[in-house]
Formats: structure tokens, C-alpha cells, sequence
């Protein structure tokens, strides 16, 4: 990168995953969504990894598509300047979401539940 600006993408992008992971780590999730078509069970008492990996992804869907709506109400309520910095921050939240969970692959779908679900109720305190 350059010394004229090259880095601000990356201490932007450094900033926000410090900020996920203090609000991760000062206020805990609670693990079960509030919508009635969620599974209101623990994942990690099915019996397979394949009924492990079904629930978890069936969990991770329900809170996507709390958090695509909570998004687009935030989106659509805003300012012009302050949508697209939403814009600019949903997206390299994404990123930090996909690298993160790349990283732990072996529980992948723990950490994009866990993500997702951080992410949307962030996005619904601010309706």
C-alpha cells in the first residue's frame, strides 16, 4: 500500500471487526431467535452432524432474513450520505463476516449463526 491514503480502507476494516468483536464480547447473544418460524431448539443436541449442519443453517436463514429486512427499513429511513456509508459498512461487514467464519471452517456455521444474528439485532436497535 502507499504512504497517500492506500491504508484507509484497511484501518476502516480493522476498525469495525474491533468494534464486532467489543460488542460480541460486552454484551453475549442470546442464542434463540424471537421469530415464530425459528426452531426453538439447541442445535447441538441433534443426534448427526448432518441434522447439526440442517439446523444451524435453518437458525442462520431465519436471522438472514431478519436482518436483510431490519437492514433495508434502516436503509430506507436514512439520509442520502448516511445510506451509503450503511452501504459501505454492510458490505465490508459481509467480508469480515465470510473471512471470520473461513477462518473457524471447522465450525463455519456456529460462527455465521452467532454473526448473523449479532448483525441483525444491531441493525433492529436502530429502526
Amino acid at each position: 500500500m502507499s504512504r497517500t491514503g492506500g491504508w484507509g480502507g484497511g484501518i476502516a476494516l480493522i476498525t469495525m471487526v474491533l468494534v464486532c468483536v467489543a460488542t460480541l464480547w460486552v454484551r453475549p447473544l442470546q442464542a434463540e431467535p424471537a421469530s415464530q418460524e425459528s426452531p426453538q431448539e439447541n442445535c447441538g443436541e441433534r443426534k448427526s452432524t448432518a441434522d447439526i449442519v440442517e439446523c444451524l443453517a435453518t437458525h442462520t436463514a431465519v436471522w438472514d432474513r431478519r436482518l436483510s429486512a431490519a437492514y433495508q427499513k434502516l436503509l430506507e429511513s436514512l439520509p442520502v450520505r448516511r445510506r451509503d456509508r450503511l452501504r459501505n459498512a454492510q458490505r465490508l461487514w459481509i467480508q469480515f463476516r465470510d473471512a471470520n467464519c473461513a477462518y473457524f471452517a471447522s465450525r463455519a456455521g456456529q460462527c455465521l449463526l452467532r454473526l448473523t444474528t449479532a448483525r441483525a439485532m444491531e441493525l433492529e436497535a436502530r429502526i
